[in-house]
């Protein structure tokens, strides 16, 4: 039996008729989800995100974990929008070095104040919960003075939008008209918050981005407030207590895919298929991130050794070393200000440090030097 996952509507825009597609609210039905399709890799995907929790103990502060795998997410989140920064820009940007491709590094560190502003919200007894209104909020935090800045950033679209193609005629996909857009939304949000639905945790965040993607409700920035929800939703359901996890990489990696199983949930109603597929992202991108904490702590573990067996190394140097994960690139001047001291007790802990070959420098000048734990960026960047 096929499902049909929704209805057509005439909308006009740019002086032209289309069919806007207007999805019925969760859970799909008519016929019901088959769980026994998606068993297994829910299984997997849920022992995955377990083990990519105890794994985080490994290091001494979970911050140093945190600081990359949220900077990777909002790179790799923004990169399949066409950004085209690196994960180096995004640090010597933090350092305050010049970048090239300045826009392209304010979009990605806009998601990390949206990311951020997202997660204090739902940390805050007092904060919104998972809503239109949290959504609304850190969409225009998304948009803020970047390149989508005229596209009504913090309001749902009032006009019609399509995805692919170069007319409203020739689209690959409309999305639903603008005034069905608030009740769409508020019924993914009861479903959100429905109690009463058994269907696995891991599998609504599924379904419930497909939903988000599929209704579109702004005129920019849809893809990456998609993805922020899925994390938001990671930790609404307790499925993991830190962003630890980058998903949008899996999704990068596998973008073709990504878009055509959305596609077959609307055209085929076909959504056991884009819920296994989910679930198989996050299994990968769980492994991935506890593959790369054991790097992590492996390599911070062989530097702090290499400093413990130095007799030369002074408290000033430690206390720089400490900072390194959340600091991979900096000026003297900058290790002075975290370090809280003069400016000839950082430049001797730094220059310890590069004696180490911990810490390398940049620029091959005499004044104005930069450093970047190089080794940590490297590992970052793979």
């Amino acid at each position: 039996m096929t499902r049909v996952t929704g209805t057509y509507s005439i909308s006009t825009t740019r002086g032209e008729s289309v069919r806007a597609f207007v999805p019925r609210p969760l859970p799909p039905a008519r016929p019901v989800l088959a769980p026994g399709v998606f068993a297994q890799p829910n299984r997997q995907a849920e022992l995955a995100l377990a083990s990519l929790a105890g794994v985080s103990g490994l290091v001494p502060s979970v911050d140093w974990l945190l600081y990359s795998a949220i900077r990777k997410e909002a790179l790799l989140t923004s990169q399949i929008e066409g950004t085209q920064a690196t994960l180096t820009d995004l640090f010597d940007q933090e350092a305050g070095f010049k970048v090239s491709n300045v826009d392209d590094v304010a979009e990605v560190s806009n998601y990390l104040r949206a990311f951020r502003w997202v997660q204090e919200q739902l940390r805050d007894p007092k904060g919104l919960p998972i809503s239109v209104r949290l959504l609304c909020h850190a969409h225009g935090l998304l948009l803020e003075g970047a390149r989508g800045a005229g596209k009504q950033p913090g309001k749902l679209r009032r006009s019609q939008n399509w995805i692919g193609g170069t007319r409203p005629g020739n689209a690959v996909f409309v999305p639903p008209p603008p005034d069905r857009v608030p009740g769409l939304l508020a019924d993914m949000e009861r479903f959100i918050h429905d109690g009463a639905t058994s269907l696995p945790p891991t599998v609504k965040v599924a379904l419930i981005h497909a939903q988000f993607e599929t209704i579109h409700p702004f005129l920019d920035g849809n893809g990456r407030i998609g993805r922020l929800l899925i994390s938001a939703l990671f930790e609404h359901w307790g499925l993991l207590s830190q962003p630890l996890m980058y998903l949008s990489g899996y999704l990068k990696q596998h973008q073709s895919e990504y878009y055509r199983r959305l596609s077959a949930t609307r055209s085929k109603g076909d959504w056991e298929s884009w819920v296994t597929f989910f679930l198989e992202g996050v299994t990968t991108a769980a492994t991935d991130a506890q593959k790369n904490i054991i790097a992590v702590a492996s390599l911070v573990a062989a530097d702090r050794k290499r400093m413990l067996q130095s007799p030369k190394v002074g408290p000033a140097s430690y206390r720089l070393f400490e900072l390194l994960p959340m600091m991979p690139r900096f000026t003297i001047e900058r290790a002075r200000q975290q370090l809280d001291t003069s400016f000839p007790t950082a430049t001797a802990a730094v220059n310890t440090l590069e004696r180490l070959g911990i810490l390398t420098e940049m620029t091959g000048q005499k004044k104005n030097r930069s450093y970047s734990y190089q080794a940590y960026v490297e590992l970052l960047c793979r």
